[in-house]
Parts: structure tokens; sequence; C-alpha cells
């Protein structure tokens, strides 16, 4: 495929979406991986402090405070969580639209080929029709226009030699003496 062939820029911006869409990807499951680790760690943070609240009953109530806060944290992980879930599910939705769009581009693209080289076949028979016509035609005027007006101007030459030998002057006769300015030739 040539850099100026339009099926190859279809491709590479085909390729360039789809790079697009996997950095993406990657992205998505980075989050979800960070949001799964602070999950975990903030899970790992409420166990280790629930001895510290029997222990330290004056710290129970600020210890309570952050738990409710480490709760809500939770919440908002879990539902950051529902949303990477759903942007993943538009994302799959996305990639299958775009499949389907460059598969209806490709068809395109395949079918103006087809009416293109059609078309330039009807151009290459138009030529070659019109090259035999030009060669017939050129054939027909040397037949019929060229050829004649040679055979009539041989005619003509020959008419006119006739007219010149017959309307010159009589020669002058062998046996006369001629003057030495005659004879001169110079």
């Amino acid at each position: 495929m040539s850099m100026s062939d339009p099926q190859f820029w279809m491709m590479i911006a085909s390729i360039i979406i789809a790079v697009c869409f996997v950095f993406m990807a990657i992205a998505l499951v980075f989050i979800a991986i960070v949001v799964r680790r602070v999950i975990v760690t903030v899970r790992r943070l409420e166990e280790k402090l629930n001895p510290l609240i029997v222990k330290a009953e004056p710290l129970i109530e600020k210890v309570n405070d952050i738990g409710k806060q480490g709760k809500v944290i939770s919440e908002q992980f879990a539902e950051m969580s529902r949303h990477l879930s759903s942007a993943t599910k538009n994302f799959s939705e996305s990639t299958e639209l775009i499949k389907d769009e460059i598969a209806e581009l490709k068809q395109l693209v395949s079918q103006t080929a087809v009416v293109a080289k059609e078309k330039v076949e009807l151009v290459s028979e138009t030529i070659d029709k019109t090259h035999s016509q030009i060669v017939l035609t050129a054939d027909f005027v040397q037949r019929k226009v060229v050829e004649p007006a040679r055979e009539l101007a041989a005619i003509m030459a020959g008419v006119r030699r006739a007219l010149e030998v017959l309307l010159a002057p009589s020669p002058k006769r062998v046996d006369k003496v001629y003057s030495d300015e005659e004879l001169f030739i110079g």
C-alpha cells in the first residue's frame, strides 16, 4: 500500500484510534487497581485500629470519627468502582461502534475502488475507440484525398511540361554560325 492510497490513511487512523483506546483501557485498569489497593488499605487500617479503640477509651470517639470517614471513603471508592465499571462498559460499547464504523468505511472504500476501476476501464476503452477512429479517418483521408491529389499533381506537372514543350520557341539551328558572345558560357 502506498502513502497516497486513501485506504492506507484510513488504516493508519484506525490504528491510532485503537492505540488510544488501549491506553484508555490501561489507564482505567490502573485506576481500578489503585482504588482497590486503597480500599484494602483502609480495611486493614480499620482492623488494626479496633483493638486500639478498646484500649484507648479517650481516643474512641476520634477513632470512631476516623472509622466513619474511612467508611465514607470506602463507599466513595465503591461508588467510584461502579462508575469505573460503567465507564469500562461504555468503553467496550464505543469500541464496538468504532469497529462497525470502520467496517462500513472499509466497505465504502472497496466500493469506491471498484467504481474507480470501472471508470478507468471506460476511459481506456474510449481512448482505444478514439484512436481506432482516428486511424480509420487518416486512412480514409489518405486514400480519398491525398492519393488522388498526388495523382492530379503528377498529371498537372505532365500537362505543364507538355505545354512548355509545345509552346517553347523553336530552337536555333546548329549549322548557323554564332557570334563569340553567344558561345560564351561564363
